[in-house]
Formats: C-alpha cells, sequence, structure tokens
C-alpha cells in the first residue's frame, strides 16, 4: 500500500506534463460595421426572445409544436446525449479500472496411485495508466469540445427549425393572399363577362368586348388551381416542420399585419462571435482537432501503469477465502521503438485536421458577417419596394374607378375599365412578394443574428409550454 500510495504521488506531481499546442483563437478581423448599416449600435434584434418577434398567437403556437416535435431538432438532442455519454467514457481514464474473475480447475493423472486435484480460485484485478505525458487530458479536452460542438449544434438546429416554420408560415400567408386576391379578381372579371354577354345578346355589345373578358377570367381563373395546389404543399412542408402528418394549418394574422418593425439594430459585429451558435460549434470543433494534435503527439511517449491483483487459491471451496491468499503489483511501461512511420504521419494527419477546421472557423466567421449584412440590406431594399408597389396598387385601383367613372359618364367604353383591372391584378400580386420578401428577410437576419441567443436549455423548454402572447395592441 506504501508502494501505491508513492506512486500516485508521483503521478500527481508528473501531471503537469502535458504534450501539445494549447488552444489559441486565430486572429479574426471583424469588420467595423455591417455593409448595409449605416450606424453602430450595440443592441441587437437577436436579444429578442422569438416570441418577442413573432407575435401572431397561431404563428407561436406553430413555433412550440416543432420545438416539441420537428424530426431533425430530435436527432440533435439525441446526438447531445450520445456525446455527453461518450465523454463519461473518456473520463474514466483518468481512473483505476477494477475488474474481478473466478476459475475452477482440475485435473486428474493417468498414473495410479496419482490423486485428482481441483482448485478454486477468485480475483480483483486493477490496471491504473498514469497520465505522464497529458494523453488522457487531451483526449478528454478534445471529446469535452466535441459534446459542447454538439450543444451548439443543438441551438443551430433550433433557431433554424424555428427559423424554417416563420417563414414557411409567412409563405403559407402569401399564398392565401394570392388566392384571395385572384378569388376576387375572377369575380370582378366574371361580373364583366356577364354585362358584356347580356349586352352582346342585345346588340349593344360587340364580340370582341365579350372575347377580351372571357379571356381575363380565363387567365385568371387559370392561376387558382395552382396556387391551390402550392398551398398543400406549403401545408405539407409545414407539417413536416412540426413532425405531423399532412393536413390543414390553421391561420392566425394576414400577411401584411405581421410584426415588421422597421428599424432592426444589429449589434456590434464583434458581438456575433459569441451568439451564433454554428460560429460556436465551429470554433469547439476547432478545438477538439487541436487536442487531438495533442493525442498524436503523447503516443510518441511511452505510457506507464500499474496493475495489481488481490485473490485466493484453495483446492477446497469452503477455504477459498480462509487462505490461500495471493497478491500482486506491478508497475508496467510501454512506448513504441519501430512504426514504420506510423505515428509520426498520425500526428501530420491531427496537424493537417486541426489546419481544416481553422480554415472551417474562419470560414463560418466570414460567412456570418455576410449573411447579416446581404439579409439587412434585404429587409431595408424590400421594404423600400413594397412601400413603392403599395403606391402603384393605389393609383391603379384609383384607375379603375376614373374609368368606372369616364364609363358610367359615356366617355369611355368598358373595355377601359377591364386593361384598368388587368394591370392592376399583377401589381397586386407583386406588392404581396416584396412585404413576403421583406418579411422572409427579417427571419433570416433574426437567424444570422443568432437570434435568442440569451434563452438558456430551461428557457427554451419552457417557452414550449407556454400559452401562446398575444400581439401588442
Amino acid at each position: 500500500m506504501r508502494r501505491i500510495c508513492t506512486a500516485a504521488v508521483l503521478s500527481l506531481l508528473l501531471a503537469g506534463c502535458t504534450v501539445g499546442p494549447k488552444y489559441q483563437r486565430p486572429p479574426l478581423q471583424p469588420p467595423t460595421d455591417f455593409y448595409a448599416e449605416r450606424q453602430i449600435s450595440t443592441s441587437s434584434e437577436a436579444d429578442l426572445a422569438w416570441w418577442d418577434l413573432f407575435k401572431d398567437p397561431v404563428l407561436q403556437s406553430l413555433i412550440r409544436e416543432a420545438l416539441k416535435n420537428n424530426y431533425d431538432l430530435q436527432v440533435a438532442l439525441a446526438r447531445v446525449e450520445q456525446e455527453r455519454a461518450l465523454a463519461g467514457v473518456t473520463r474514466s481514464e483518468y481512473f483505476p479500472q477494477v475488474g474481478y474473475g473466478a476459475s475452477i480447475s482440475g485435473q486428474r493423472a493417468p498414473f495410479p496411485f496419482v490423486a485428482s486435484h481441483t482448485y478454486y480460485s477468485y480475483n480483483l484485478n486493477t490496471i491504473w495508466e498514469i497520465d505522464l505525458f497529458g494523453r488522457i487530458r487531451r483526449l478528454n479536452e478534445a471529446q469535452r469540445a466535441v459534446y459542447f460542438a454538439s450543444e451548439e449544434a443543438k441551438r443551430d438546429v433550433r433557431l433554424l427549425v424555428l427559423a424554417e416554420v416563420a417563414q414557411g408560415y409567412f409563405q403559407l400567408r402569401a399564398l392565401d393572399a394570392d388566392l384571395e386576391i385572384s378569388r376576387r379578381t375572377v369575380k370582378s372579371f366574371q361580373d364583366t363577362l356577364d354585362i358584356f354577354q347580356r349586352k352582346f345578346e342585345g346588340g349593344a355589345a360587340s364580340g370582341l368586348e365579350v372575347a377580351r373578358a372571357r379571356a381575363a377570367l380565363a387567365n385568371v381563373a387559370a392561376a387558382i388551381p395552382d396556387l391551390k395546389r402550392q398551398i398543400v404543399a406549403q401545408e405539407a412542408a409545414l407539417n413536416l416542420l412540426l413532425g405531423r402528418n399532412p393536413g390543414a394549418i390553421d391561420r392566425g394574422a394576414a400577411l401584411e399585419d405581421q410584426f415588421d418593425p422597421p428599424d432592426v439594430p444589429t449589434g456590434l459585429p464583434s458581438q456575433l462571435l459569441e451568439r451564433r451558435p454554428d460560429v460556436r460549434q465551429a470554433e469547439e470543433t476547432l478545438m477538439a482537432a487541436n487536442a487531438n494534435v495533442g493525442v498524436a503527439k503523447a503516443n510518441f511517449f511511452p505510457t506507464i501503469s500499474l496493475t495489481g491483483l488481490l485473490g485466493g487459491v484453495s483446492p477446497q471451496l469452503s477455504e477459498l477465502t480462509a487462505g490461500g491468499k495471493a497478491w500482486s503489483l506491478a508497475g508496467n511501461l510501454a512506448g513504441p521503438l519501430f512504426t514504420a512511420g506510423r505515428l509520426k504521419n498520425e500526428y501530420r494527419a491531427a496537424l493537417a485536421q486541426r489546419d481544416q477546421a481553422r480554415i472551417a472557423f474562419e470560414k463560418t466567421v466570414t460567412q456570418a458577417f455576410g449573411e447579416v449584412s446581404s439579409s439587412l440590406s434585404a429587409h431595408q431594399e424590400l421594404a423600400k419596394a413594397y412601400e413603392n408597389e403599395l403606391i402603384s396598387v393605389g393609383a391603379y385601383r384609383e384607375s379603375v374607378q376614373l374609368s368606372s367613372v369616364r364609363y358610367d359618364s359615356g366617355l369611355a367604353s368598358y373595355l377601359e375599365i377591364i386593361d384598368a383591372e388587368i394591370q392592376m391584378y399583377p401589381v397586386e400580386l407583386s406588392a404581396i412578394i416584396y412585404d413576403l420578401g421583406r418579411k422572409v428577410a427579417l427571419v433570416n437576419l433574426y437567424r444570422a443574428l443568432g437570434g435568442s441567443w440569451n434563452l438558456n436549455d430551461s428557457q427554451w423548454i419552457s417557452a414550449t409550454s407556454a400559452p401562446a402572447k398575444s400581439p401588442n395592441p
């Protein structure tokens, strides 16, 4: 026991010798400002909890359902549990491994007057590797980083699911608006066709007016079945995100009534490195690769381990624990002598993997800055386009009204009204496209900024069971 304690003390004294490089974050140069941002702000849209950005109670309910049942998110959660368990496996190498054994053996001699013998034995055995050069420490460092990377991957999947549900819901409401405009236009064209048909039958209208009215009606009516098809497909896509079978999706506020702040603060570019889960995941992956370099380097050095055994041997089962005690204690030293370049090439491979992880991390950071800039620009510019398109829609509606007044006054034919309505229809659809685009850009920007970055796991879980919050008046 004294020798065991001495060896343990020596191992602790030598534990500070850890080979391999210590991790240092690669030098990064964040931009002083995002490309489309004119003013630097310390606050960020990502500071808002997701339910404060998506105020539609129906949308909130769909997001909560997706956070509970989405398949990709469930896989990510299972992967976290796997990496947590593997971290426990690696951590166990710090401690002695204790096992047991037992045996029964017998022999019978082929000679007369020689007795047969039966022996019973049992033992407790242990082996403990002294982590002299830090191989086990580096293994644990690498596995912890892999575990933390899986946690960040889970957060990234969670944010992605949230964004996809919001975008899918906005696209569904845009299709609903397109269908409503198409049906309203079909009704207007049908009324026009009925008028011309009656006038044509009474000799007060020409066949040209009837043909123009019929063509306008058929053109718009053809869009309705396709819109219905797109709605069914969009509902199916949303149901997959929700982890449920195909079916109807509840509707809440119209697309134009969805919350969309005019000014979206982005925060400082340097804050993005700590808020985006994919950036943090890439850095944890780099940490793991850096630790694996230390593991590969430690393999060049010998391993020292202690083995011990305590047990008993007896020819009588009843006397097995009374006598015949046996014990052993040994120190083992093992190291490479000639490996034909295997260890050297493993070390070179670890260095190359670390370089790949570093490049991937730098690319992820650069991509994050670009995504924020492009999403911010899209939200700003599409908002301007939407405002201009609304002006165009208002002008065309006024044109239809003026054409009706001129027709009632006998100053114009009804074809002028048809032409005005035909021109107004695609402009109304374009306004919906711009409105959808800016709201999708807002969702993309929220995700690019690492939205809800300050919520911990318990807050995310509690949010999935909370009732939907009503929009602010």
